[in-house]
């Protein structure tokens, strides 16, 4: 018997995964996590039905969110990450050698020992001696972090449940209080092409906040259209001129997405994207 899984990306829209095994499920303090197996990408995580990652494709999406602000800060050296219990993102940062110290706030703890648990792969830095790991809501810990940061990664679920206060103006706010004077802040943003409403308003609330603001993009299979943008806001650092291409060079030997010309590439946006932007 074929067993399937379908993504309901919208009402009217849905994606489908062939499944080899379910491997996990269970109800969190905060949503459903299921883990399965699947024929064309491999092992795959869901949080209330959608998917956050899979074998086969989140390279895609680490390596985006975090490379291209890291390679932006002149001296990245604290770094905080909003979500991302998997331990995705904290692989990736941990590949620059300016880097003293990560925290990773993740509300929910299952996440985190089910990534420990069945993608060692992408957790397996989570152990490292430069990371502090806090399960707690990143919603309050922003309003006094007792420290403040170079970099700071949104590596949250889409904009309900529990990652809901993640995309207000208050949280953004207490966010840049949380920044060194030339810090920088990303956060993924969602499809253009199904929700071009939300990554304009994104866009609108850095511009408030962010003398430098700009949407870069990535594909990424699994994720809704296949097409994936991020916010990105500076507050000395254009984006487009002062990142180090010596930096992102290094780093190309090591990654299967990120290089030099992705990274200038990726804030090149489509005619119709740029006039959505402008509204």
């Amino acid at each position: 018997m074929d067993l399937w899984y379908s993504e309901y990306q919208t009402e009217r829209l849905r994606l489908g995964f062939k499944i080899r095994e379910t491997l996990h499920r269970s109800r969190t303090p905060y949503q459903d996590l299921l883990i399965v197996d699947t024929y064309e990408y491999g092992r795959m995580m869901l949080l209330d039905g959608m998917v956050m990652l899979t074998d086969y494709d989140e390279f895609a999406y680490h390596e985006m969110i975090v490379h291209v602000p890291m390679c932006l800060h002149p001296n990245p050296k604290k770094i905080l990450v909003v979500g991302g219990g998997d331990g995705g993102s904290v692989r990736e940062i941990l590949r620059h050698p300016s880097v003293e110290k990560i925290v990773l706030c993740e509300i929910d703890e299952e996440v985190i020992n089910a990534s420990r648990k069945f993608f060692p792969r992408i957790s397996c830095a989570l152990d490292n001696s430069k990371v502090e790991i806090l399960v707690r809501d990143a919603i309050e810990y922003v309003k006094n972090p007792g420290e403040i940061f170079d970099v700071a990664i949104i590596d949250s679920t889409d904009p309900i449940g529990p990652s809901l206060g993640l995309f207000t103006p208050a949280f953004y706010q207490n966010l840049q209080d949380c920044l060194t004077s030339n810090g920088i802040v990303v956060a993924q943003s969602e499809s253009f092409y199904l929700r071009p409403n939300h990554v304009r308003g994104m866009y609108l609330k850095y511009k408030q906040l962010f003398p430098h603001v700009a949407i870069y993009c990535s594909n990424i299979p699994t994720y809704p259209t296949g097409h994936w943008t991020f916010t990105l806001g500076s507050m000395t650092q254009d984006p487009l001129k002062d990142w180090s291409k010596q930096r992102a060079k290094r780093l190309e030997s090591e990654l299967r997405y990120y290089n030099a010309e992705i990274h200038q590439s990726a804030f090149a946006l489509p005619t119709q994207f740029r006039e959505w932007l402008n509204g």
